[in-house]
């Protein structure tokens, strides 16, 4: 993103895109966080995994203990270094199928639902233990490039939202000079061959 685009990105200068952060512009930011942080989690090198891995990923998980959705999503998350966090619109229905074809129990305590395998689940769940799980495939094929840096520019781009939502207009203009160095430096990485 260019320099002069930076005003552009903190919500430009016309009164349209002003929000109730203290009267200064944020309307643009918001859609430049969701644009970065989505360039960031774009799967990258073909990493971006199908409906059957999240299936053996739910197995395997399962194998070891129950588990709530939420649990599981994490557990995947850890587990492959950040590299691959399957969204509740894949998990869910992944529960829900496996729950249909009786290969998982659901079990309701305290206003949330705990899976658990079926003895016909543990049979499949085993029959895959020979195979590496879903979330190592995903570590390996990512070779840790995939992982540390677009967490890391999530991270830099929820510290700007922040600094957007709640800063004043001078906090806002050391944070747009701060990612305009943090640019030309990952740049000039990239020059060092």
């Amino acid at each position: 993103m260019s320099g002069s685009n930076m005003g552009d990105w903190f919500g430009g200068s016309g009164s349209g895109g002003r929000g109730s952060g203290g009267g200064w512009p944020t309307g643009g930011l918001w859609e430049a966080m969701e644009n970065l942080r989505g360039q960031f989690e774009q799967k990258v090198g073909g990493t971006r995994m199908g409906k059957g891995d999240v299936r053996s990923a739910v197995l395997a998980l399962l194998a070891e203990k129950p588990m709530h959705g939420y649990q599981i999503i994490q557990e995947i998350d850890d587990r492959s270094g950040g590299s691959w966090k399957p969204s509740p619109g894949s998990v869910y229905p992944t529960l829900q199928l496996l729950a249909d074809e009786g290969l998982i129990l659901a079990e309701e305590s305290n206003g949330r639902k705990t899976y658990s395998l079926t003895v016909e689940g543990r049979a499949v769940a085993d029959a895959a233990g020979d195979r590496s799980a879903p979330w190592e495939a995903s570590s390996s094929r990512d070779s840790g490039r995939a992982t540390a840096l677009p967490k890391a520019g999530i991270d830099l781009a929820q510290a700007a939202a922040q600094v957007g939502r709640s800063g004043n207009p001078e906090q806002v203009k050391q944070a747009v000079a701060v990612l305009e160095e943090a640019r030309r430096k990952l740049f000039s990485i990239l020059a060092q061959d």
